[in-house]
Parts: C-alpha cells; sequence; structure tokens
C-alpha cells in the first residue's frame, strides 16, 4: 500500500498563502503557490508569503506543481519559489500558464518550465498519476486535480462554484467527470472554505450584471467601475453593459488589460472594434465612457483614493459621475477601502458600493460544497483554504450530509495527516512552516526584527545621540548633539536632552577611568542608560541611535 501524507505549508486558518503538498510515497506534488495580503499593522509589509524550507530540503522528491488558477492566492509565491527551484515543473491550463509566464518575466525569470496542460488531462509525475477536471472561476479555465493512489483518489477542488448557466467555455464545469470519480473511491477530498457559511448556492449571487445595469440607464455622465483585476468573468459583464448601452470603454489598470488580451487571444471572447479606448487617448470629458479601474488587493483602493485626491495624471472624478464599487471588502484591504470611500464621498459624485452580502465572491457556499461532496462520496473530508472558523463552517457543511466526525480532518499549517490501508493513520506529525514578509520586491527577515523595529518607530519615535571624542584621551570634544523625531516635542524636553547628554559624557569618561572602552561596547551602554532614563521620565521606549566619533586631534 502507498505511504500518503498530506499537509499545509500555507491556506490553513488564514485568507491566502495557499501551499498543499501531496507525499505519496518518496514522491511529491505541490499544489499552489499563493500569498497573503497583510494587515495594515504590518508596517511597510506588501505580501506574505509561506516559507519553502521544506521543499527546498526534499527538493529532489518534488515531482512538480500544480496550479489550479492564476490568482495571487494561489500563484504569488512562484517568482520566489522558483529562483530557488528553478528546475520545477508547473503544470498550469494554457490561459493560466500564460499569465504566469507573464508575472514571471516581471520579475526577471525567462525560463521557468510551465507546462500547458488541457482541462481534463491526465498528467504523469514519476509515479504519480494526476487527473485534472474542469471548474467554474472567475479567470477562466480553472481545474481541479484528482490525484491516484492504491488508496483510492485524493481530489483537490481548488476554488469553485456551480453555475449551470456559465456556457463560456473557460468558465465551465465538467460535473460528468466530478461524478465519474465519485464512483472510483475517493480517499480523501479537500475543498475550499471561504464561503462555506453562505447558504444556498453562490451563482446567481456572483453576477453583477443586473445589479448595475440600472445605473447604465440612468447614469447622465461617465460610469467609473472599481474591480479586482483577476475576475475576469465581472470584466466580461461589464464589457457586455458597455455593448448594449453603446459605451466605450477605458481599462485603467495594467493586469486587467494584459489579462484581457490573454483571452482575447485564446477565443474565448471577442472584443468588438472601437469599443476600448486607449487610457493615454481618452477625452476624459467624453460622458459616454465606462471606466473601469481595476488593481489587486488593496491597491485598488489606494489607486480610487489617489484619483479621488486630485493625484492622478489621467483623469479626475467629477460631481456628474456614477462611481461603482464593484470590489468588495477583502482582509487586508478595510483600512484602504475606509480611505476611499471617505475621500469619494466629499467629491459629490453618485456612488454605490456593493457589497460582499450583495455580491458574492466565486467561492463555493454550503450549497455547492454539498453538491460536490455527494457527486465525489468521498471516504475522509478535509476543509482548506480559510481562517479557523471558515474551516469549522465547512466542517460542519459536511457532517449536515452524513460525514462522521471522525472522518473530517482539520489541520493546521505543517500538521501531517497521515493514510494507510484506506483509512486516516495519524495527525500527530508535522513538517517546519513560517512565513516570509515582502517589503516590495526584497524580502523582511522572518524573524521579524525589522517589523518589531517599524512598530517602534511608528509608536514611540527615535533618539540619535552623536558625540565627537579625541582618539587618544577620549575627551569629549565635540557634542553631544540630541535629536529626537516621534518622541517628545523638542521644546518641551529641555531637561530630557539635558540629561542624555550629561549620560553620554559620563558613560565615556567612566569607561576610559576602568579601562575598559571601546566604541561598540560603550554605545551599548550609553543605550541602556539612555533607555532606562527615557523610560522613568515618560514611560515611552523610542528607538535610541547613539553614534561615537572618534578623531586623533
Amino acid at each position: 500500500m502507498d505511504k500518503i501524507r498530506i499537509f499545509a505549508l500555507g491556506g490553513l486558518d488564514e485568507d491566502g498563502k495557499n501551499m498543499y503538498a501531496v507525499e505519496i510515497n518518496d514522491e511529491i506534488v505541490l499544489i499552489e503557490a499563493g500569498i497573503k495580503y497583510p494587515e495594515s499593522s504590518k508596517l511597510g509589509v506588501e505580501k506574505i508569503i509561506p516559507d519553502f524550507t521544506y521543499i527546498l530540503d526534499n527538493i529532489e522528491k518534488v515531482k512538480g506543481i500544480f496550479i489550479t488558477h492564476a490568482h495571487d492566492d494561489v500563484v504569488g509565491v512562484l517568482p520566489y519559489l522558483l529562483r530557488d527551484a528553478s528546475h520545477l515543473d508547473v503544470y498550469a491550463t494554457p490561459l493560466n500558464a500564460n499569465i504566469i509566464q507573464g508575472n514571471l518575466v516581471q520579475y526577471g525569470i525567462k525560463s521557468a518550465n510551465i507546462k500547458k496542460i488541457k482541462r481534463g488531462a491526465k498528467v504523469k509525475l514519476g509515479n504519480i498519476e494526476v487527473d485534472t477536471f474542469a471548474t467554474t472561476h472567475s479567470i477562466g479555465e480553472s481545474i481541479g486535480l484528482a490525484i491516484k493512489t492504491n488508496q483510492g483518489y485524493i481530489v483537490y477542488t481548488g476554488e469553485f462554484i456551480v453555475d449551470f448557466d456559465a456556457r463560456d467555455e473557460a468558465f465551465s464545469c465538467d460535473v460528468s467527470k466530478i461524478a465519474e470519480l465519485g464512483n472510483m473511491n475517493v480517499l480523501c477530498l479537500l475543498t475550499e472554505s471561504i464561503a462555506a457559511s453562505r447558504k444556498g448556492h453562490t451563482a446567481p449571487n456572483h453576477r453583477i450584471l443586473d445589479m448595475i445595469e440600472p445605473y447604465f440607464e440612468t447614469a447622465q455622465g461617465r460610469i467609473v467601475i472599481s474591480m479586482y483585476a483577476q475576475n475576469i468573468y465581472r470584466a466580461i459583464e461589464i464589457l457586455n453593459l458597455a455593448i448594449r448601452y453603446k459605451r466605450k470603454v477605458v481599462i485603467y489598470g495594467n493586469e486587467l488589460r494584459y489579462l484581457l488580451d490573454k483571452i482575447v487571444s485564446m477565443g474565448y471572447l471577442t472584443i468588438p472594434v472601437g469599443l476600448l479606448v486607449d487610457p493615454k487617448k481618452m477625452d476624459p470629458n467624453d460622458p459616454s465612457l465606462v471606466i473601469v479601474v481595476s488593481g489587486s488587493g488593496p491597491n485598488i483602493f489606494r489607486f480610487m483614493n489617489r484619483i479621488a485626491l486630485h493625484e492622478d495624471d489621467t483623469f479626475n472624478f467629477v460631481e456628474n459621475d456614477t462611481i461603482i464599487i464593484a470590489s468588495p471588502i477583502v482582509p487586508g484591504t478595510e483600512k484602504e477601502a475606509s480611505n476611499m470611500e471617505n475621500e469619494l464621498y466629499k467629491l459629490g459624485p453618485k456612488i454605490i458600493t456593493l457589497s460582499g452580502k450583495q455580491v458574492y465572491s466565486m467561492h463555493a457556499s454550503s450549497e455547492d460544497l454539498k453538491m460536490m461532496m455527494y457527486l465525489l462520496k468521498p471516504n475522509y473530508y478535509m476543509p482548506i483554504r480559510g481562517e479557523y472558523r471558515q474551516l469549522i463552517d465547512n466542517a460542519n457543511v459536511a457532517t449536515s450530509m452524513g460525514i462522521t466526525p471522525d472522518r473530517i480532518v482539520v489541520l493546521d499549517n505543517g500538521q501531517v495527516a497521515e493514510f494507510e490501508n484506506g483509512r486516516l493513520k495519524s495527525t500527530s506529525g508535522s513538517v517546519p512552516i513560517g512565513e516570509v514578509l515582502i517589503d516590495g520586491s526584497e524580502e523582511l527577515d522572518s524573524s521579524g526584527v525589522v517589523i518589531k523595529d517599524r512598530e517602534q518607530l511608528s509608536t514611540d519615535g527615535v533618539i540619535v545621540v552623536g558625540v565627537v571624542i579625541d582618539f587618544n584621551t577620549k575627551e569629549v570634544i565635540g557634542g553631544p548633539d540630541v535629536q529626537m523625531r516621534g518622541f517628545v516635542y523638542l521644546k518641551d524636553a529641555d531637561h530630557i536632552v539635558t540629561t542624555i547628554m550629561k549620560i553620554c559624557e559620563d558613560t565615556i569618561q567612566e569607561m576610559h577611568s576602568d579601562n575598559r572602552y571601546d566604541n561598540l561596547s560603550c554605545k551599548g551602554e550609553m543605550r541602556d542608560k539612555i533607555a532606562k532614563y527615557v523610560l522613568k521620565e515618560t514611560g515611552k521606549r523610542p528607538m535610541i541611535l547613539p553614534a561615537i566619533v572618534e578623531i586623533n586631534a
């Protein structure tokens, strides 16, 4: 019998950072490689990725990585992973493979091993056979996976919804193939949990066409719509409305324009000549325009906020605009969304905000999950992709379908589920996990020291102390000079400055008298004494940066 281990390096008890592994005997298949957007309190951090040290330490076992669709929460890590594992084969459908290749080029990676596979294809990785099946999601050409073992199939659905009105080939779902798998012994089913608490099916509430069409009928001026760049399904809805109401469309955001070019080039979409207007050539005063402002994560709200503040060179919002916020708030974007709305309301245009309760994200609701369980009839069920409460919501849906608690496996990141002879043997094992913070395009230290420094600077400020001394005698010949930023108002702190200066001089003289002076040790002792004094005097813990310059007088 195969020895089977399933675990996650990210994606459990969190929204994003998805990265899962199925290990069969001595071979590993990876699934997804995603980022997570940080909370606003993570100062200066733009994204968070899994620590894939375990993967690199066992790279000889890794036979490839499957990407089910090209959203940031499943592909954002690839540039970082492939820098360290450039030979790794990446499997994705043609549309998503093209998107991945374009993203990698932006990171300077031009020779990645991207394997384009058709939906419904069988793929052999070493001794492991993987079946793929088509699913419906917002980006098109999404897939689920069925990994064959002699204990039964391990099925990973990816992100999906059940929508029988999705007739476009790129958004179709192969229900018949899923049903076939259900008759072939599914050992374990892994499904997403983000929307498990939503009742009913996600469809038709994921569509915005009927919700925003009345505004197309009544708008007297421009229509401005914000949306997430990677939601191609929503972009197509907006294009269809623009065609119906004879409006021209400006796609404001490079990523969405790139994605539309890809889906057009592959024959999934035809855009009439003259419908799209180049943002650089548009007449910003044309009342017939539909301006689609697109971006990813919190950037879409920052983008809109910048336009509202008249900081954009191309166009500004005006009172006659109809602004539709079709980018619902997701974790990590709350502060930016609030700032944006605040500025928009100051301008006076008509503002329509589509909340997550009105427009569903294209994630499986409870009835979608039930349908997948009903068709696949799994022996074990594993909720994945979501915060812990969402994993439990998913588990509760499973119990309502008659799956007993002993067959529902809720894991933490790094926790390993082992299967033997068709049964769950253990969940006591673990693999090392962690996360890496990304500041711009570079990594911060994963220990968090940089972030702690930034938090300290933001709350208690900084004190910089400079002093010049004679190299031979250690006599102070310049300063001490004390500079404060974000700590206390200097004019109200003369006594603090005077005391800090005295601490500097006394520390240097004392260490020199005791024959224990060296520059580094003196700065450390000076820092400690100033910190204790300042804490006692003000209750604050500013960052203290002493500098001692020694010159030969």
